[in-house]
């Protein structure tokens, strides 16, 4: 598969160079050249690994054999996604609802499928020269990248987060581990984070001197590993198309929704999808007015998404153009947020506040007839504070976070400083 360079399409290459660089030149995302079409009877009816690995596969060709992308899903999905139906149905239009959970992984979010994809794939081909892996999170991404690429020869991981806008046991997730991997507080929001890293691949000798790579949603090795569980919904459901399936994505960078239309666009069959943002809301305002004008980033309980320049945008704009397709794209505020979490406790399913917003967009878009599923993205102990104000009680913690919320938090602290960055960067090599 050849990879173009969205801000540059006379770049192109192929998908190790693509997963290794991140960013293309001028800041650009690498997008494939195509999007393969799948006879989808035969995928849905395959066993998950044969279906992750056909559905996949298009993608690294011929650069990966299939028994070497075979090795890398065995070692990166050790886990499954899972779906529940929710009882009772929603009664305002007899549609059934169901909740795809993509946090079970070891960092409890849905990031996991494409941090570890990214990891044991670049783990193979990156070389014999040095690696600094640079992302920015608004919450999960940091605990997915980090526990995937810990312990890794030859790897080095820095995570930029905005210091106080992420749950305590996100940071104790990914800020208490060391070895390889290092933690940076900034005194700003994601956005800020996000734009200091994408400087940091601004400056080609920096770039050079410590092999820097991308680990968010740019990188394309994480964004194709996404696509597998939107298959992985379809056939858990059974889904064929006979019904009409309407997915709502929780949506902050746009990665998860960009994986999602490239799985419909392959063929899976998926009516339509639901953007569920929450208050930042600059893709549904935009789609409303035609204008893009993000405003300033507001913290709210579902701080993954609290992004208002989002990175994955101009692919996810690609595709329902080339497509023709419209797409829902739903702000839900933080007092609908927390009915959406009082709500789904009615009945009977423990949710936290991302999942909650996918949940109460859902229900805005459904039509009468329809079949709706929301993804999960993270465990509910993962926004205990949350849950707490919302339903009066503390989810019970898995081992995953019991284990790390007394541990040392290894963060260093740093302003909105670029050039702070690149001394840190430039050090650790």
């Amino acid at each position: 598969m050849e990879y173009v360079n969205l801000a540059m399409p006379s770049e192109k290459c192929a998908f190790p160079e693509a997963a290794i660089r991140g960013l293309g030149s001028l800041q650009g995302l690498f997008f494939p050249a195509f999007i393969p079409v799948l006879e989808k009877e035969k995928i849905l009816e395959l066993p998950r690994m044969d279906r992750c690995l056909q559905v996949l596969k298009p993608f690294v060709e011929p650069e990966l054999s299939p028994g070497l992308l075979a090795q890398i899903l065995e070692e990166a999905f050790s886990f499954e996604a899972s779906v529940k139906k929710l009882e009772p149905l929603a009664k305002s239009n007899n549609a059934a609802i169901f909740a795809l959970e993509l946090f079970n992984g070891p960092s409890l979010a849905f990031k996991d499928f494409g941090a570890r994809f990214m990891a044991s794939c670049l783990s193979r081909i990156k070389g014999s020269g040095p690696m600094t892996i640079l992302t920015a999170t608004s919450g999960d991404t940091g605990a997915a990248v980090a526990h995937a690429f810990f312990g890794m020869t030859g790897i080095k991981v820095v995570v930029l987060y905005p210091e106080g806008k992420i749950s305590r046991a996100q940071e104790q997730l990914f800020c208490s581990l060391g070895g390889n991997i290092h933690t940076i507080a900034v005194a700003g929001s994601f956005d800020d984070c996000q734009a200091m890293a994408k400087a940091a691949f601004d400056n080609t000798g920096l770039v050079k001197k410590t092999g820097l790579n991308s680990a968010n949603s740019i990188n394309v090795a994480r964004l194709v590993a996404q696509i597998t569980y939107y298959w992985d919904l379809c056939a858990s459901l059974g889904h064929t198309g006979k019904e009409e399936l309407v997915v709502s994505v929780p949506s902050g960078n746009f990665g998860n929704l960009t994986a999602g239309l490239m799985a419909k666009a392959m063929g899976c069959p998926i009516k339509g999808f639901v953007a569920a943002t929450n208050i930042n809301d600059t893709v549904p305002r935009y789609l409303h007015s035609g204008k893009w004008q993000p405003l300033p980033t507001r913290a709210t309980s579902s701080n993954a998404m609290d992004v208002s320049k989002p990175n994955n945008w101009p692919r996810a704009e690609k595709i329902l153009k080339d497509q023709g397709w419209t797409l829902d794209a739903i702000s839900v505020n933080e007092e609908e947020s927390f009915d959406a979490i009082r709500e789904l406790d009615g009945l009977g399913y423990e949710a936290e506040p991302h999942s909650a917003v996918a949940y109460a967009a859902l229900k805005q878009a459904l039509k009468p007839g329809q079949r709706g599923a929301f993804l999960c993205t993270a465990h509910p102990a993962k926004f205990a504070e949350a849950i707490q104000a919302a339903l009066g009680r503390s989810p019970v913690l898995p081992e995953a976070i019991k284990n790390v919320m007394d541990k040392k938090n290894l963060s260093v602290k740093m302003a909105v400083d670029n050039g702070a960055l690149y001394t840190f960067l430039m050090d650790l090599v």
